[in-house]
């Protein structure tokens, strides 16, 4: 099925929308597209990628496609990221910044190598709700002159197959092997006979692979991998699975109002390899006097749940709020991230959520909640 255009009467669909209507999916409003928010329910689902595979639709994210012969030296004014680090088959998570440093959307850059007359290669997967705003920023301050920017968002089927036992499930559908490609690499592979791009990414914390496809082989490989016993998973899943692993949500867990270094994310800012790029003065002047919030990992006692926009307190009076929060699954207790000022960031910290009126014990503690034993 073709794409839909988000108007005031009808969301945006991706091509494998009929196969969640066959799955009897429910699905909601996600940022303008009709997405599943599950099949078989959320926890089924969950575990089903916890202990061996399971496969999302996320053809609503943004798919740019980028050439160059001065591509990655343009892209380096627009992250924090060194990219020039990058080989080809290699990939970088980073961020795009405002002049504040604040986060325009957090993406990845598959950087896919350079060509004989030096024209360089890349492809950028964006979020589903910032897509035309991360368009208009790149096509904004890159050269039109040098550069050649495709937007291939509704022309690409992207699923992901996560799980420890992704490989084995999604190998047999894979012409060339897919053991060797390491976590964030990439490659151009045959599928189904067709040519395809895959990549050992995802927002899980689990091993697994990010596939685009033309939609005719898309559908098909969706199909094939469902009657192989992939269980098909929705965004209640995919949520549940990236907060355990203590993966930032844009929108909630960060913005543009929000700095890579308060969100954790400094690991992302390479201030003494690369040089100038948008944001660097403040970043700069908050890491040599420090940051005043940061985004920490939080545990309520109990069952009781830390969500959304609640507020956290310290000694009864208001300090933070909570950005994410869900009971998780694999772990059995409720786990959260809230943005905190920095002297009640350590890990141990005493805190209190406040839950309909009424404060809970809550204690910050190490990132990720859950780490894969599996991940490649």
């Amino acid at each position: 099925m073709a794409n839909q255009q988000n108007t005031a009467e009808t969301l945006a669909r991706t091509p494998l929308y009929q196969q969640g209507i066959e799955l009897q999916a429910r699905f909601t409003n996600f940022g303008g597209w009709e997405m599943p928010v599950q099949y078989s329910g959320i926890t089924r689902e969950h575990e089903a990628v916890r202990n061996a595979a399971g496969m999302f639709d996320i053809s609503h994210m943004g798919k740019f496609s980028l050439e160059g012969k001065n591509l990655i030296a343009q892209l380096q004014g627009l992250v924090p990221s060194d990219l020039s680090r990058l080989q080809p088959g290699q990939a970088q998570y980073t961020v795009l910044l405002n002049p504040q440093a604040g986060i325009i959307d957090d993406i990845i850059v598959y950087y896919q190598g350079e060509d004989s007359t030096g024209t360089q290669q890349v492809f950028i997967i964006v979020n589903a709700a910032t897509t035309a705003k991360d368009k208009a920023w790149f096509l904004q301050h890159l050269d039109p002159n040098e550069i050649k920017f495709q937007d291939l968002s509704p022309e690409k089927v992207l699923i992901a197959v996560q799980g420890p036992k992704a490989i084995n499930y999604l190998q047999p559908f894979v012409t060339e092997d897919l053991q060797p490609i390491k976590a964030f690499g990439h490659r151009q592979v045959t599928i189904l006979g067709k040519l395809a791009f895959i990549a050992r990414t995802g927002y899980t914390g689990e091993d697994g692979f990010e596939v685009l496809l033309d939609p005719d082989v898309g559908v098909e490989l969706w199909r094939s991998l469902v009657d192989a016993g992939v269980v098909p998973c929705g965004l209640g899943a995919r949520d549940t699975l990236r907060l355990e692993a203590a993966m930032a949500l844009y929108s909630q867990d960060i913005d543009d109002t929000i700095t890579p270094l308060e969100a954790g994310l400094g690991w992302l800012v390479h201030l003494d390899t690369k040089g100038d790029f948008i944001g660097r003065d403040v970043l700069q002047q908050q890491k040599a006097a420090g940051v005043q919030r940061r985004l920490v990992g939080i545990q309520t006692q109990g069952r009781n749940i830390a969500r959304h926009g609640y507020p956290i307190l310290a000694d009864g009076r208001l300090v933070g709020e909570v950005t994410s929060g869900t009971l998780s699954p694999t772990l059995g207790y409720p786990v959260a991230l809230a943005y905190v000022p920095t002297q009640f960031s350590k890990v141990g910290q005493q805190l209190a959520v406040e839950i309909r009126g009424k404060a809970y014990p809550a204690v910050v503690v190490k990132r990720p909640f859950y780490k894969s034993k599996s991940k490649g």
